[in-house]
């Protein structure tokens, strides 16, 4: 598998607090990474700077072989990044498939590389709630949804970008056992039908079920990254991230 995502020397300071310290992270096309590490070890921050909300002021970032340095968020979103925020933050006045079409409208169609209209940005956006479990609410407003059902909507408006590379950032956090593994089974689905996919989660058996390779952040630095079994019987990530 060929590299879809490379991030090289990343560092991110605020102020005098060293948030990252010299990243070095490559996704292959294809691949199910998980992303761990405790609170405030860097996790939210790397994916920022990815997607283009931070600015690392070190290293750089290649998505599909282009640099990402200076380009906005919705920039990187029309190359194909997209992500799901751990506080779901849809568009309070639209519709569950209203918020979809922002996605189809202004990243999808904008790409070019195919243009959905009409009916046919109507039949996508029930495609998508329907993965999801919420087809039935398609013309409800997101204040009418449990915050479970609203995660669900998260992950739904950034599958609606048709993304090359899905960052799922804490989408299970909360959820119960069976609504986890639909969510895992759902980005499994997800990733056989070719999108590549890093998965951040504190939840660790969702985290070992879905992933090929696993990457650890501690204090902005990444201690390990390999085989997830080899990599939670890490001496140093046991101790600073498993706490046994």
């Amino acid at each position: 598998m060929s590299a879809l995502l490379q991030v090289a020397g990343v560092g991110k300071r605020f102020g005098g607090f060293v948030a990252l310290q010299e990243i070095d992270l490559e996704v292959r096309t294809g691949e199910r990474l998980g992303l761990i590490g405790p609170n405030g070890s860097g996790k939210s921050t790397l994916v920022n700077c990815i997607c283009g909300i931070l600015r690392n002021e070190q290293g750089s970032v290649h998505f599909g072989g282009t640099a990402m340095d200076g380009l906005l968020a919705h920039q990187r979103t029309r190359l194909g990044l997209a992500r799901s925020f751990q506080l779901p933050r849809p568009f309070g006045s639209l519709t569950l498939a209203e918020n979809l079409r922002i996605p189809i409208l202004y990243a999808v169609n904008a790409r070019g590389e195919r243009t959905l209209s009409g009916p046919a940005i109507e039949v996508r956006c029930l495609e998508l709630l329907a993965q999801v479990n919420l087809a039935e609410k398609a013309h409800r407003l997101p204040r009418d949804l449990t915050q479970i059902e609203m995660r669900k909507l998260e992950l739904a408006r950034a599958m609606a970008a048709e993304p090359k590379l899905l960052i799922s950032d804490e989408a299970m956090a909360g959820l119960s056992h069976a609504v986890v593994d639909e969510i895992i089974a759902l980005l499994i689905r997800l990733n056989e039908q070719g999108v590549t996919v890093i998965m951040i989660e504190h939840i660790m058996r969702a985290v070992m079920d879905f992933s090929q390779r696993l990457a650890v952040l501690v204090a902005g630095r990444k201690i390990a990254d390999g085989n997830p079994k080899d990599v939670v019987r890490d001496p140093e990530v046991v101790r600073a991230y498993l706490g046994e």
